[in-house]
């Protein structure tokens, strides 16, 4: 597998958008992991106290006299699922199962951010964990497994005029499973459960003096084989629907409210997470900065940008193309050069020159692929990541209307034109079809002064200004007579260079002819 990823990402690396920089085997072990230092630890296999049995035990332990088989009935059970591919996933997660990737019924030794079953082979997706309704539809195809039937829906039933405090024979159920260390000292009389809250921040001292919010992220919590996730609002704030009595592990799934998904641990995974830990049921809250976790950090400051470039795409007054919705980011913290390969979508995939390299690894490439991928070595602040997340995301929308014959091209010449220019970033500008790097470049780059210099306006900074393509043609556009949505709308499948982009935004916009002509004449 390692050998895999030491070619692939060499390929990947090599067409990256912003060129190309020799991988080092520093830089693979940064890619593909070393010695698994943030994988989760197991201890022992805890005694499940939402199983029937044990709330049956509990049951009676309270009301002997009761018949505890007319009062607890199995209402979910606790499963694990094989799948295959990424398709599997999706299916099981249209389906509405929340998955982790490792055992909730286990002492956990060790804080991890992923989790591996060693019997699974390290280039397979590991064993995937939910809680299911007890009517819950197997999928035909993927392999599952049923570990334990459970009482997770304890309702205040009514039988010989008994209501049962359910909330005490959870109680008694963690006693009794000699689990009563999870529960919180407050709780262990008669205290109602509550909704785990709290928020989530980050800092972007160039934008706000105040702390913002981690925006539309997916925050999960489970206590054994309990769970609830909801997604933080605007601010950062999240609430769950569901309560809890004891202490709860929680984790930052980044798994945007909006679709998009940074995927890329050691394994193959769709959404990385973070665990912050077991925490009061009450809730948890984070301050993020660029302090904080190295991971973290550029795992939220991420998310936002795309986020908020997610956002303005959806705006009513917005005439761009939103990226994917199930677009996935990997990002790499030792890397220098960024992509949007679209490799997810079916960009490249079937490119000869992919082919030829990665060879007999090519099977490898239905499983996980990333669309954008994100070299964070040199960038340190939230406005640095947020500008390269731009650039990239610019590209993922102009993907959106040219498609994958179009990508293909493009991601092609910046290959070959890399090597026979002498590897120079993006050739001459002379080679063949440099046409369509020229038309996506000038637009990546626009849009990446553009919205930087929007979210910063007193930083005046302008990317790629010195590249043969010249993206300050937009930016004079801009400044004339043309907004960026009004530019993207010329940028069509068969804009292929600077002469058919002119010529489109003269037929386009001839009221706005001679701006245009002395744009594109500054540049010749």
């Amino acid at each position: 597998m390692k050998n895999f990823f030491s070619i692939f990402f060499a390929t990947l690396i090599l067409g990256a958008c912003e060129g190309f920089n020799p991988i080092t085997d520093g830089e693979i072990v940064d890619i593909i992991g070393s010695e698994e230092p943030d994988m989760l630890v197991l201890g022992s296999k805890l005694d499940n106290p939402y199983s029937v049995a044990n709330i049956k035990a509990a049951f009676k332990s309270i009301y002997p006299d009761a018949d505890s088989d007319e009062y607890v009935k199995p209402t979910d059970m606790y499963v694990r699922f094989l799948p295959e591919s990424d398709a599997q996933m999706k299916i099981l997660s249209d389906l509405g199962v929340e998955l982790v990737d490792h055992p909730v019924d286990y002492e956990i030794v060790k804080e991890g951010n992923y989790y591996h079953d060693p019997s699974v082979p390290d280039d397979q997706i590991t064993w995937q964990y939910a809680t299911v309704p007890i009517d819950f539809l197997f999928p035909d195809g993927i392999r599952a497994e049923r570990l334990d039937l459970c009482v997770l829906q304890l309702e205040s039933a009514t039988k010989s005029g008994m209501t049962p405090d359910w909330e005490a024979v959870e109680r008694e159920s963690y006693r009794m499973t000699g689990n009563e260390y999870y529960l919180l000292s407050d709780t262990k009389a008669s205290d109602k459960d509550v909704a785990p809250e709290g928020r989530i921040t980050i800092e972007d001292p160039k934008f706000s003096g105040e702390p913002i919010g981690v925006k539309g992220v997916k925050v999960s919590c489970n206590s054994f084989v309990r769970f609830s996730s909801c997604f933080t609002d605007e601010d950062g704030y999240y609430k769950m629907d569901k309560t809890f009595s004891g202490k709860v592990r929680y984790r930052i799934v980044y798994k945007n409210k909006y679709g998009f998904a940074q995927g890329f641990n050691l394994i193959l995974s769709p959404a990385s997470y973070t665990s912050l830990g077991s925490h009061p049921a009450s809730g948890v809250s984070l301050a993020v900065t660029s302090s904080s976790d190295r991971k973290l950090f550029t795992r939220c400051a991420v998310n936002n940008a795309a986020y908020d470039y997610y956002k303005q795409c959806r705006s009513a007054d917005s005439a761009m193309q939103i990226p994917p919705s199930n677009l996935r980011i990997w990002q790499f913290q030792k890397l220098r050069k960024s992509c949007a390969v679209m490799l997810q979508q079916g960009a490249v995939v079937n490119s000869s020159k992919l082919a030829d390299y990665l060879g007999s690894y090519m099977f490898i490439l239905k499983l996980f692929l990333p669309d954008i991928t994100l070299g964070l070595a040199e960038c340190r602040t939230y406005s640095e990541i947020y500008a390269l997340t731009v650039h990239e995301l610019s590209h993922a929308s102009h993907y959106m209307v040219v498609g994958n014959e179009y990508w293909d091209k493009y991601v092609d010449y910046i290959i070959t034109s890399f090597i026979s220019s002498g590897m120079v970033t993006y050739g001459t500008g002379s080679e063949e079809n440099h046409g369509y790097c020229e038309v996506g470049e000038m637009w990546a780059y626009y849009m990446q002064s553009t919205l930087y210099n929007e979210r910063y306006p007193s930083e005046k900074l302008y990317f790629g200004q010195n590249y043969w393509f010249h993206p300050q043609i937009f930016t004079i556009l801009d400044e004339k007579c043309l907004d960026k949505y009004r530019i993207f709308g010329a940028l069509d499948t068969d804009v292929i260079d600077r002469k058919v982009l002119k010529k489109r935004m003269l037929s386009m916009y001839p009221q706005y002819k001679t701006a245009i002509n002395q744009a594109f004449s500054k540049y010749n």
